[in-house]
């Protein structure tokens, strides 16, 4: 048996594509960001919401989370931008400032988990 050795795709095809999907998805990852805006006014739009961002860079979605049973809104709401470093700049130019009336807090949004 000298001489002979299993091709390593033949035991690591997984990883192999593993490392694919990671490294593109991280490509993506430094482009885009996700921000998180809490304490919204109920009576804040999701224009009023894009208008505030749009000062510090361009706009992708500006969503406004309502209520199912209401209609109203919960009070917070996402915001994604193409450019990380425009979302940074908003994150640190809009955190404490007000919109509508009440002092909004801006983060990097978190991954959702499962709540069960």
């Amino acid at each position: 048996m000298t001489g002979f050795a299993f091709p390593s795709t033949l035991f690591f095809p997984i990883q192999r594509n593993r490392d694919l999907i990671v490294k593109h998805y991280s490509k993506n990852e430094e482009i885009k960001m996700k921000l998180y805006v809490g304490n919204i006014s109920f009576n804040s739009t999701q224009e009023s919401l894009s208008e505030l961002f749009a000062a510090f860079g361009e706009v992708e979605s500006a969503n406004i989370v309502m209520d199912r049973e209401t209609g109203r809104s919960r009070g917070f709401g996402f915001v994604e931008m193409p450019n990380k470093k425009e979302a940074i700049a908003a994150i640190s130019g809009l955190s404490d400032t007000e919109l509508d009336g009440r002092q909004i807090v801006v983060n990097e949004a978190r991954p959702k988990t499962n709540r069960f």
